[in-house]
């Protein structure tokens, strides 16, 4: 009987640490959070635009009723409609921004947690033994300071967002409502270079191929 020829077998992959699977995936939880944080951004900013249109078209109206020489006790008078719509816009808006907070918080805690690993990894080698990179080139400790960094941005940014939620119903001004506006679309602290350090970080955790 001829022997049998030894069956083929399929190269295995790479297992990764404990440390290096939780950094992978922290950074799929950077990439879905800032992804989620985006599509409220959007969505808030059209809610925001619709409260500054109401408000422009009220004041609009109300002028026009004090040149045509309106009755003046009818004169500066809000329909119903109009303060139930703003209100309605205002707790929508809010709610937005309360996702956004949700948001933020968890990044707190993907930053958190990657200080956890540096610490770990330090207490491993105190011994002074030399340290491998957990994937390709970055350092354990370069992952905590672009989540860091991440986090610091959307933290003010979800500062200035609070401003605006509480500012943007009561402000008369058309000037002032607009630059509400353009902070909350353009959100001036996440900075351009989120999404190359988002970019890195999934490069090297191997979530994007070279």
């Amino acid at each position: 009987m001829s022997a049998e020829s030894p069956a083929c077998v399929a190269p295995k992959r790479p297992v990764l640490s404990v440390s290096a699977r939780k950094i992978k995936d922290n950074a799929a939880d950077w990439h879905n959070l800032m992804m989620k944080w985006e599509t409220l951004n959007n969505n808030g900013f059209t809610t925001a635009n619709k409260i500054v249109n109401l408000k422009i078209s009220t004041q609009f109206k109300h002028q026009l009723e004090i040149e045509c020489d309106n009755i003046p006790s009818e004169c500066g008078k809000r329909s119903p409609d109009y303060n139930e719509e703003l209100e309605m816009l205002c707790t929508e808006l809010l709610g937005t921004l309360e996702n956004m907070a949700k948001i933020q918080l968890k990044m707190e805690k993907l930053c958190s947690t990657t200080k956890g690993i540096c610490d770990l990894e330090t207490y491993h080698y105190e011994n002074g033994d030399c340290r491998t990179s957990l994937f390709h080139t970055w350092p354990t400790t370069y992952f905590y300071e672009v989540s860091f960094k991440l986090s610091e941005m959307y933290k003010k940014e979800l500062l200035l967002k609070q401003t605006v939620v509480q500012e943007i119903a009561h402000a008369a001004d058309q000037d002032l409502m607009m630059v509400y506006l353009s902070s909350w679309l353009y959100q001036p602290y996440i900075e351009n270079s989120s999404k190359l350090l988002l970019e890195s970080m999934l490069l090297e955790t191997g979530h994007r191929l070279v």
